[in-house]
């Protein structure tokens, strides 16, 4: 599904993040990674995703080499295959909590009430469809943001610490939504976490140190 093949990036000639990264993450898996801090974990989400470029090496997906594709295939590829679950919730402030968990659908120009409703009740969210993000708390906008990932069940969701702003009890409920989801769409996933709780819900978990990808111990 996806096969990641001798990715390298650096940030200076002195700090290399990722060096000769190779990795295949069959269909329907669904892995966690963790590491360190600075080791590179959210850096590998976004070259994964095509919003960084790799210095060197490819990725390709379902058959399809990133590098070969202009920005706008890109853009296309990004909107019909990848959900995004990232640290920081990119809710546009002046759409309802409906209209951004819409905005997927809408851009692939598919039915989008149904469905938005559906996944934010899947979030506790029901009933708050016409709120706006500056109403909500943190722990409420990562909620939105992860429904707004799921809804136009993507093939490969790619998630950054999406639990990080939630308490204990949410963040189970949440995490146990991510797998239903993932695991109901024949998708597959990346989940960047530091909290080893939530590294467990995922199939198989591996560590990201400077030597690469490898089986957590």
């Amino acid at each position: 599904m996806l096969r990641l093949h001798n990715l390298s990036k650096s940030y200076s000639p002195t700090r290399q993040v990722i060096a000769n990264l190779s990795y295949t993450l069959a269909s329907g898996e669904y892995v966690a990674v963790m590491g360190d801090s600075g080791v590179g974990k959210s850096t590998l989400l976004n070259l994964i995703a095509g919003l960084d470029q790799p210095d060197s090496g490819d990725i390709d997906l379902d058959g399809c080499s990133m590098a070969a594709l202009d920005d706008d295939a890109a853009t296309r590829l990004r909107r019909e295959k990848f959900g995004f679950i990232f640290q920081a919730f990119h809710l546009l402030p002046h759409l309802t909590l409906a209209q951004n968990v819409a905005l997927p659908l809408l851009l692939k120009g598919e039915p989008i009430e149904q469905r938005a409703m559906q996944m934010l009740a899947a979030v506790g969210l029901a009933g708050r469809e016409h709120d706006f993000p500056g109403q909500l708390s943190g722990g409420e906008m990562q909620r939105v943001a992860i429904a707004r990932a799921l809804v136009h069940k993507p093939a490969l969701i790619l998630a950054d610490e999406p639990t990080g702003n939630l308490d204990p009890e949410t963040a189970a409920g949440i995490l146990a939504l991510l797998r239903n989801e993932i695991k109901a769409n024949g998708a597959s996933a990346i989940l960047v976490t530091h909290s080893r709780a939530a590294a467990a819900t995922a199939d198989r978990i591996l560590m990201l140190t400077k030597q690469g990808l490898h089986e957590a111990t």
